[in-house]
This record gives structure tokens, C-alpha cells and sequence, in this order.
């Protein structure tokens, strides 16, 4: 699997902006999604089902952001999807991850 990440996912870069225009053929996240709405999504995203492209950039991402809101299930897989990517393509998931936290997209779990 090692190389089979995108390097511009669906969901990171410009999906990001929440004011941006959505691509309503792409499941996307959206700021009220739960820590285990958000692991559904990454699993669509790392395995290419459910009308989601197979990104692994976007389903590590999305697996940080549900693990942040307490997915405990998000943390095994994001782990697991981290041996299996390229060092660059966890980085570009984790800078894109930061971005929404810092765009006040996602809330943290309390």
C-alpha cells in the first residue's frame, strides 16, 4: 500500500475551507460530526468506498480528527495507516488536520 496515498486529497487543501464551494459527489466532513462520524468517513476515504476516492492522506487525517474527539477505534487505525504511508503523506494529513483545528472546524472533545 506503501505510495497509494494522494498527495492532495479530497478532503485536505482546498475542501478544507469550509466556505468553499462543496463537491456534493464527495462525502466530506462537516463540523458537527461525531469522533465516530468522523472514523466512518476515514474508513470510507481509506478504503475507496462510499462514493470516496481511496486517500490515505485524507482517511489519516480524518482519523486524527476522530481520535482528537475520542474515537478510540480512529487511534488504532491511524496508527496502523501511519506504518503503511510515505513520512511526507503523514505530514501533509497532519498539517491538514491543524488546518481545521485552527479554522475552528472541528471541536475537541471536552
Amino acid at each position: 500500500m506503501r505510495g497509494s496515498a494522494r498527495k492532495s486529497g479530497p478532503v485536505g487543501k482546498k475542501a478544507m475551507d469550509m466556505t468553499a464551494e462543496k463537491n456534493d459527489s464527495l462525502p466530506l466532513p462537516t463540523p458537527d460530526m461525531t469522533g465516530d462520524q468522523l472514523f466512518q468517513l476515514g474508513m470510507m476515504y481509506s478504503s475507496g468506498q462510499g462514493g470516496a476516492p481511496c486517500d490515505l492522506v485524507s482517511a489519516h487525517m480524518l482519523f486524527n480528527l476522530a481520535a482528537m474527539k475520542g474515537s478510540e477505534e480512529a487511534r488504532i487505525y491511524r496508527r496502523e495507516l501511519s506504518a503503511e504511508m510515505e513520512r511526507e503523506d503523514v505530514a501533509e494529513a497532519q498539517r491538514a488536520a491543524r488546518q481545521w483545528l485552527d479554522q475552528g472546524v472541528v471541536g475537541l472533545r471536552a
